[in-house]
C-alpha cells in the first residue's frame, strides 16, 4: 500500500460527499448533454444556480478543464454567500468537497488539504460520523438534483435522496419539488412501480404550491400531470396562471407548450417554443418539442400530388420536423432516445429508409440505457424490418431481444404481441415452420409453462435437427 502524500490525500477525498464520489461518472452519462442542460438552467436563471455550477465544475474537471472548473466553483460559492448567509457553511459542504477534488486533479495538494481542513471545521459540530462530511438534508437534496440532472437511470436513487432530505426538513420546498419531479418522471416510465399510479406526484406538487403559491414551475408541472389525469379545467387554469406569472422563463414556456400541443393547439405551442428558443437556443428539449409539433401537423397533410400546395406544405413540415429533431439529439446520442425514434419515423414517412435503418442500427448498439428505452428501440426497429424492409428474420430477432430484457414495460408487451401474431401467421401457413415453433416454445418458457415449452422445442428440433439454441433450451428445461 502506497503512503505518498497524494495517496494519503486521496483516501481522505474518497470520504467526501460531492460530485466526485457520487455514482454518475464519465462512462455512465452523456457528458455533452448534461453540460448543455446545465448551461441552459443557468441561462434560464432558475433557482439553485449554485447546484448547476457545482455539477458543471465536476464535468469540466472530467474533461480536463480544471481552471474552468475552479471558476464554476467560485461562482457557486459566491451565490451561496449571497443567497444563504446564515446557512452558508452547511450549504458549502459539496462545493468545498468539489474544490478539494479539483485541486487534487491539478496536483495542488496543499490547496486540496486546505479545503479538507475547512470541511472538518464545518462538519465536526454537524455529525459524529466521517470527519470531512455530514449527511444533512442539504447534502442529500443536492445529491438528488445532481442524480436527476445526470440521466434517467438515476431517477430511483434521486427520489430516495429527496426522501431522506425531507425526513430532516419536511417543509423544504426545494426538496419537495425534487421529490415530486423524480416521482413524476418515474410515473411516466413504462414498467416502473410508480407507473401503476400516476397521480402520486400530484400531492407533492400541490404541497410546493401550498408553501410557495408563486412557484410557476410547480404550477406548470402540476398542470401537465392533471392534463394526463384528464382534469382539464384545473390543468388549463394552472398553465395560464404560470404563464401570467413568468411569461419569459423558458422552463415554464417549454412545459406550457407541451400542454398546448397535447391539447391540439399546435400553433400556440410553436409560438411558445420559438419564444423559449430565442432565450435558450441550444435546448434539446425545445427542439424536440418543436419536432413533435411539426409531426402533429403532418397528420393533416394527405395529398400525394407534388403540385398540390398541401403536398408542398407536407414536405416543409417534414423538413422542419427533421431539422428540430436532429438538433435535439445532436449532442445527446445516448440520452435522447425518443427524439431519435421519432426522427426514424419521419424518415420512414419521407421514404428515406436508409437513414431510418442507420438510426435504428446506432440505437441498437447503445449500452447502459434504461431497459424500457432499449425495448422501445427493439420494437420500432422490428416494426421497420417487418413492414418496410419485409425482413421477418430481422424483425423477429429485434422483437425477441426486446422480450428477453427482463423488465415488464408496455414496450416489452408490444414486442411479445408482435411475436405471437407472427408465430400464428407462420404456423397457419406451415405447421412445420421450425423458427415459429422455436419462438412459441421460448414464449412458453418465458411464462414458466415447462411442459408446453419442451413440447414445442422438440417439435422445432424435429424440423431443424441439431439447432444448438433449441438443444440448449431443452437441456435447461429438463434439468
Amino acid at each position: 500500500m502506497s503512503n505518498t502524500p497524494g495517496d494519503l490525500l486521496k483516501e481522505k477525498l474518497d470520504q467526501l460527499q460531492c460530485h466526485f464520489t457520487w455514482r454518475p461518472q464519465k462512462e455512465t452519462i452523456d457528458v455533452e448533454d448534461v453540460i448543455f442542460r446545465l448551461h441552459d438552467s443557468i441561462d434560464m436563471n432558475l433557482k439553485y444556480k449554485e447546484q448547476s455550477y457545482n455539477q458543471l465544475a465536476f464535468l469540466n474537471c472530467l474533461q480536463g478543464n480544471c481552471e474552468e472548473a475552479i471558476q464554476n466553483l467560485k461562482e457557486a460559492e459566491k451565490i451561496l454567500r449571497e443567497e444563504y448567509k446564515d446557512e452558508f457553511e452547511r450549504r458549502s459542504i459539496i462545493t468545498y468537497g468539489n474544490f478539494a477534488w479539483v485541486h487534487y486533479h491539478m496536483g495542488q495538494l496543499t490547496e486540496a488539504q486546505s479545503y479538507l481542513d475547512k470541511l472538518e471545521m464545518i462538519c465536526k459540530p454537524l455529525s459524529d460520523g466521517p470527519r470531512y462530511t455530514a449527511m444533512i438534508h442539504e447534502v442529500y437534496g443536492e445529491k438528488g438534483w445532481s442524480l436527476l440532472n445526470s440521466a434517467g437511470e438515476y431517477c430511483e436513487e434521486a427520489k430516495e435522496c429527496f426522501a431522506k432530505a425531507l425526513e430532516q426538513d419536511p417543509d423544504n420546498t426545494e426538496w419537495i419539488m425534487g421529490y415530486a419531479t423524480a416521482l413524476s418522471r418515474l410515473e411516466s416510465l413504462s414498467g416502473t412501480p410508480e407507473s401503476r399510479d400516476q397521480s402520486q406526484s400530484v400531492k407533492h406538487f400541490r404541497r410546493v404550491l401550498e408553501l410557495d403559491p408563486d412557484d410557476a414551475v410547480a404550477m406548470v408541472l402540476l398542470g401537465l400531470k392533471l392534463q394526463m389525469l384528464r382534469q382539464n379545467e384545473k390543468a388549463n387554469e394552472l398553465i395560464e396562471q404560470a404563464l401570467q406569472k413568468t411569461s419569459d422563463l423558458p422552463y415554464v414556456l417549454r412545459y406550457a407548450a407541451k400542454y398546448y400541443r397535447q391539447r391540439g393547439f399546435v400553433e400556440r405551442a410553436i409560438e411558445l417554443l420559438k419564444k423559449a428558443l430565442e432565450l435558450t437556443p441550444h435546448s434539446g428539449f425545445l427542439h424536440y418539442q418543436l419536432g413533435l409539433c411539426y409531426r402533429s401537423k403532418l397528420k393533416y397533410s394527405h395529398s400525394r400530388y407534388p403540385r398540390n400546395p398541401e403536398f408542398q406544405q407536407k414536405a416543409e413540415f417534414i423538413n422542419l420536423c427533421k431539422y428540430h429533431l436532429e438538433k435535439s439529439f445532436e449532442h445527446r446520442q445516448k440520452t435522447a432516445i425518443k427524439p431519435q425514434l421519432v426522427f426514424a419515423e419521419i424518415c420512414i414517412i419521407s421514404g428515406e429508409y436508409s437513414r431510418a435503418e442507420e438510426t435504428y442500427r446506432r440505437l441498437m448498439e447503445l449500452v447502459d440505457i434504461r431497459p424500457e428505452n432499449m425495448q422501445s428501440i427493439c420494437l420500432e426497429a422490428g416494426l421497420f424490418e417487418l413492414h418496410q424492409k419485409r425482413s421477418e428474420t430481422n424483425a423477429v430477432r429485434h422483437f425477441l431481444k426486446g422480450v428477453k430484457i427482463e423488465y415488464n414495460s408496455i414496450e416489452r408487451q408490444k414486442c411479445r404481441t408482435n411475436l405471437e401474431e407472427w408465430v400464428e401467421r407462420k404456423l397457419l401457413v406451415n405447421a412445420h415452420d421450425s423458427k415459429a415453433l422455436g419462438v412459441k416454445a421460448f414464449l412458453y418458457q418465458l411464462d414458466g409453462i415447462k411442459g408446453r415449452a419442451i413440447k414445442y422445442f422438440e417439435k422445432a428440433l424435429k424440423f431443424d435437427p441439431g439447432n444448438e439454441e433449441y438443444v440448449s433450451a431443452l437441456s435447461q428445461l429438463r434439468i
